[in-house]
């Protein structure tokens, strides 16, 4: 057996105090200890020894003595506070320009172009909340057969349909011709199409998220992940990693299941068979289900399970193994809005000498680091090695 790498990202489990929150408005903003000290102190005793305490002031994370992994934070060079950003980044692209948001709507020819390509009117057009819309404007739908629509401070354009009402194959060609319209055709007017199919009636509607699907941009350059494959190596993606990458340089994806619990699972899975590369996935409950919902008792209960999970990850790593457990933004359960907050990063990696990290300047180390572990090149690439 090769070497290998893990990359394990706790989505939206910021760590505060990015050099710049206050450009973004997020100043104060710090998702890790905010929602430590809110909920009376984090219980995840594998995490504290790895020395997670140790890259911030976290109620019930003391700080370890010797800890076990090498520690630190990263600040984000990206102008953004997004997923796609926050991946891009780690794996070697940079985006310097803020992809377009809508705060106040899509543009009416948007609408009328989108209502024109599928048949249906469309309803809603706002930044919100997924689960907030859907129960506002669900049974609308119900009567209408129309879309609902909307976007958050993300570059996203969301559509969400009751599958009782609109099939979700329908709610998949929309999502495809939206993609084509707003990505496909030569300006960039949005990051990501995602497909947000629910069920159910007014009062007790439930989102699909196993059935939900993201339609991104295409990485406009080489990345780390192309690298990695190029040179031989299995790059095995978990959750929505594919997507965030449109499939480039992916050689397997395993599919989302509907909870963190099942790709911790995924993961276990891949590290039974992958004999050399690289294995990425993304972890989406704190952000979709926590962090969007502001709410700080189910994110603190899911890096507790998560916590419970650590031991047998590490039993599945060999000697000859890199794993890196860090996040892509912030998303402050404690915050004002229900939206991503600009946030630093922390950093644990298993794997050589344990080490304080410091404050690393761009998500890129991450991919540099698991390409300098595999014996892959990275000349040309962003990033500092810290393997």
């Amino acid at each position: 057996m090769g070497r290998r790498a893990v990359v394990i990202v706790l989505d939206g489990l910021g760590a505060g105090n990015a050099p710049d929150a206050a450009d973004f408005g997020d100043e104060g903003a710090n998702t890790l200890a905010n929602m430590a000290r809110v909920t009376g102190g984090l219980r995840t005793p594998n995490l504290q020894v790895l020395g997670l305490g140790n890259v911030d002031k976290i109620a019930g994370l003391p700080p370890a003595e010797s800890p076990a992994a090498s520690h630190g934070l990263m600040v984000e060079l990206s102008a953004a506070k997004a997923t796609l950003a926050g991946h891009w980044e780690m794996m070697g692209l940079v985006l310097e320009d803020p992809l377009p948001t809508y705060p106040e709507g899509f543009p009416d020819e948007v609408l009328r172009r989108f209502g024109d390509g599928t048949g249906r009117g469309v309803i809603g057009n706002r930044p919100a909340s997924g689960t907030k819309i859907i129960e506002e404007l669900g049974p609308e739908q119900e009567r209408t057969g129309a879309w609902i629509l909307y976007t958050s401070a993300d570059s996203v354009f969301q559509i969400a349909a009751n599958t009782d009402v609109i099939p979700l194959d329908e709610l998949y060609e929309a999502s495809k011709k939206a993609h084509k319209m707003l990505i496909g055709e030569g300006e960039i007017m949005v990051e990501r199409v995602i497909a947000r199919p629910f069920h159910g009636e007014s009062g007790s509607y439930e989102r699909e998220n196993e059935n939900r699907h993201d339609y991104g941009i295409t990485p406009p350059s080489e990345t780390y992940l192309d690298r990695i494959k190029d040179a031989g190596h299995e790059t095995v993606t978990v959750g929505k990693i594919r997507d965030i990458f449109d499939g480039r340089g992916i050689t397997e994806h395993l599919p989302a299941p509907p909870d963190d619990g099942a790709k911790v699972d995924a993961v276990l899975e891949a590290l039974g068979r992958v004999e050399s590369g690289l294995i990425f996935a993304n972890l989406v409950d704190f952000d979709a289900k926590y962090g969007h919902r502001r709410d700080p008792e189910g994110m603190a209960q899911n890096i507790e399970r998560f916590d419970d999970r650590l031991p047998e990850l590490l039993d599945a790593l060999t000697a000859e193994d890199l794993m890196v457990i860090t996040a892509d933004h912030g998303n402050d359960p404690t915050f004002k809005g229900t939206d991503h907050t600009r946030e630093r990063v922390p950093l644990l990696v298993v794997g050589g000498e344990p080490g304080d990290l410091g404050v690393r300047e761009g998500f890129s180390d991450v991919g540099a680091s698991i390409a300098a572990w595999l014996g892959v090149e990275k000349s040309g690439l962003p990033g500092r090695s810290f393997a």
